[in-house]
């Protein structure tokens, strides 16, 4: 039962207690029993920094004020009765008839069925919270396991503008993995002109584990493939090979709350779940600016909240500071120390108000090390197998669109080190990040909620990536900023049947401003050097069902012309 919930059937209870004078005594105490357990909640509330003393004593008084108003009005009633009973009355009086024991009869059953209702939920409640009737059906341990998961079918269509450029940009992802742009021929290019349409599909399978108090252990199971950390999907024609099924998730999550019930620290050790803010809801994936949503990290993670009270009774505006700080290991390099890392801190506040509207902001600085590549330093510049420092300076994954430098060389037989084999970054990465988001409740259920995204570069030296990159020529253009403002409107949960949103974004992400192998994946096919629209909605099927349409068309910034237009139609399903 909620506050509110109990408080009104306080006030119903000492209105009642004063105008019900000839109720029964079994009434009378079921609606005391009812006005002590709603004086003991609103105290526990007060004594737990829900609410606060002054709210609590406003409470008391306004229940007070209206049961003695109600009482000295039934008290009047009885009197005008008992002296229409004794005689006739005066000639300016004015006659009150009095109520009618139906009408007594009525409000008594009326309370009583509100009452029968709220314990009745009470007890439901309590008993799946603990669990009543499976403690001899099922051990104990069983209890400390959830699973959780989801599943989504899509279908994609890729439409590729007329007039785009043929020949000129480079898959840097199979240009890596088969060794140089000779060996990736025919495929050393990104298809640009050729539409495709493919369906796919997502399956994701968690399990939280409670290991002691405060303490669990989470893991989450997907699809899709395994070079891949930006996308769960798997497409579908491969009935001859079977799903590739990995380990996404993998962590240790400590969470300590105070004596208040406020949870203020949360650690987080393992491959985890993005623990920075990042703009969106449980049904809206935020901003991908600079994190796509499928993202995991690896290693470290700690966030710091300190509690700013509330303003009113029901917790519903809620208001804190937090800091999170992390460092994840992204590539080890063997036989060198110049192992790949990211370290990343952020600062924000959570501001609820009276109306329920909410604010959320925040700061962020990425720090990333050793992510540029290291030329080969041999006489030759030709790639060298046993030359494994430099080998390691290149990435594990790339989308395409960060300026690109020649970790090593490789040629013909007539023409030696004169095509670039391997490729790596040839800027460095410190990323500044601020992210803000509002959510309008004037029309609750349906809120309006602006978001707004923007991230830059500072780690960009525009005379070293001249020195090192190996396409586009000439003078380096620094472009290094990236921002999106997106608008939404609906229910913030789209998983009830009937539920709806719709939402607008725009976004503009320069060519190095984010680290291309992290960013969306869905936007112009993934990457960096994309501007464009993405449009949206969700409707809610079944309860735990819901279907989603998004269009993105995007354009490069910088460069030949290459557009590309993107359609999915999802069909999502949790459980």
């Amino acid at each position: 039962m909620n506050t509110s919930n109990k408080t009104k059937q306080a006030f119903t209870a000492l209105m009642l207690l004063g105008f019900l004078g000839p109720a029964e005594a079994g009434e009378k105490e079921e609606l005391l029993k009812l006005r002590s357990t709603t004086e003991s909640l609103i105290k526990q509330l007060v004594k737990q920094g829900v609410l606060n003393e002054d709210t609590a004593q406003d409470m008391f008084k306004q229940a007070e004020d209206d049961a003695e108003k109600l009482a000295a009005q039934a008290k009047t009633v009885e009197a005008i009765g008992n002296a229409e009973a004794s005689g006739s009355p005066e000639a300016d009086e004015v006659r009150v008839p009095y109520i009618p024991e139906f009408m007594k009869d009525e409000i008594r059953e009326q309370i009583r069925a509100e009452l029968r209702t709220d314990v009745t939920n009470d007890v439901i409640s309590k008993a799946k919270e603990e669990g009543w009737g499976l403690a001899d059906a099922l051990p104990e341990w069983t209890r400390k396991f959830k699973l959780s998961g989801d599943i989504r079918l899509r279908s994609e269509n890729v439409f590729y503008a007329d007039g785009n450029a043929t020949g000129f940009y480079p898959d840097v992802q199979a240009i890596n993995q088969r060794g140089g742009e000779i060996a990736a021929f025919p495929d050393s290019l990104l298809n640009t002109t050729n539409d495709n349409h493919r369906f796919r599909q997502r399956l994701r399978l968690g399990i939280d584990v409670d290991i002691a108090k405060g303490l669990k252990s989470a893991v989450r199971l997907s699809t899709g493939n395994f070079r891949d950390p930006v996308s769960t999907n798997q497409t579908l024609g491969q009935t001859g090979d079977r799903y590739e099924f990995n380990v996404d998730r993998a962590y240790l999550q400590y969470e300590h709350t105070n004596t208040y019930g406020f949870k203020w620290l949360t650690l987080m050790g393992g491959r985890i779940k993005n623990p920075w803010f990042v703009g969106g809801g449980e049904f809206t994936s935020g901003s991908e600016l600079v994190w796509d949503t499928d993202l995991s990290f690896e290693g470290f993670s700690a966030t710091v909240r300190h509690n700013l009270g509330v303003s009113n009774g029901f917790g519903d505006d809620a208001r804190m500071i937090y800091a999170t700080a992390g460092a994840f290991p992204l590539q080890e390099a063997p036989f060198s120390h110049n192992d790949k890392w990211l370290f990343g801190g952020q600062v924000g506040l959570d501001w609820g108000f009276k109306n329920h509207d909410s604010l959320k902001f925040a700061v962020a600085y990425f720090d990333y090390k050793n992510v540029t590549a290291k030329p080969n330093t041999s006489t030759t510049g030709t790639c060298d197998l046993n030359t494994r420092a430099n080998d390691a300076s290149m990435p594990e994954f790339m989308q395409g669109g960060n300026s690109l430098a020649a970790i090593c060389l490789e040629g013909t037989q007539a023409s030696p080190g004169s095509t670039p084999g391997m490729l790596g970054l040839a800027s460095d990465f410190n990323i500044i990040n601020v992210n803000m988001r509002y959510d309008f409740a004037l029309f609750n259920p349906i809120h309006f909620t602006f978001s707004a995204d923007y991230a830059k570069n500072i780690g960009f030296d525009s005379r070293d990536v001249q020195q090192a990159r190996i396409l586009g020529g000439g003078d380096v253009e620094e472009q290094t900023d990236a921002w999106q403002i997106r608008g939404d409107v609906g229910h913030l949960r789209v998983d009830r049947q009937g539920n709806w949103s719709t939402f607008v974004a725009y976004k503009h992400v320069e060519r190095d401003s984010v680290l291309d192998a992290f960013s969306d994946s869905d936007f112009h096919l993934g990457g960096t050097n994309a501007k464009g629209w993405i449009l949206g909605a969700n409707y809610g099927l079944l309860n735990n069902v819901w279907l989603t349409s998004r269009w993105l068309t995007a354009d490069v910034i910088e460069g030949p012309q290459y557009g590309v237009d993107v359609f999915q139609f999802d069909v999502n399903a949790k459980f």
